[in-house]
């Protein structure tokens, strides 16, 4: 196996608008999820952000950023992760 460092951008293969959410998430609704096809091929499931959800379109450009996901616990532990919005590239 070789390490291969994807460049983040891709196209919204298929999507979802959630409105219920698992436990730590409510606040977030509602939300989409979408299918992610990276310009060097693989697939990816991500949280879809910063953008209208009505908006969305099949086909649209997306890129990879870092984003809040929730927070755990009294102290408030907050957790990172990516997520996919429109690509802001023209």
């Amino acid at each position: 196996m070789t390490p291969h460092e994807f460049d983040g951008h891709g196209e919204l293969y298929s999507f979802t608008i959630l409105h219920s959410a698992p436990i730590g998430y409510e606040g977030q609704l509602p939300y989409a999820v979408g299918m992610i096809k990276l310009d060097e091929g693989p697939m990816v499931e991500a949280q879809i952000t910063d953008v209208n959800l009505i908006d969305l379109k099949i086909g649209e450009r997306m890129e990879v950023v870092t984003r809040k996901l929730r927070e755990y616990g009294e102290q408030g532990l907050i957790v990172y992760g990516y997520k996919f919005r429109p690509s802001t590239a023209s």
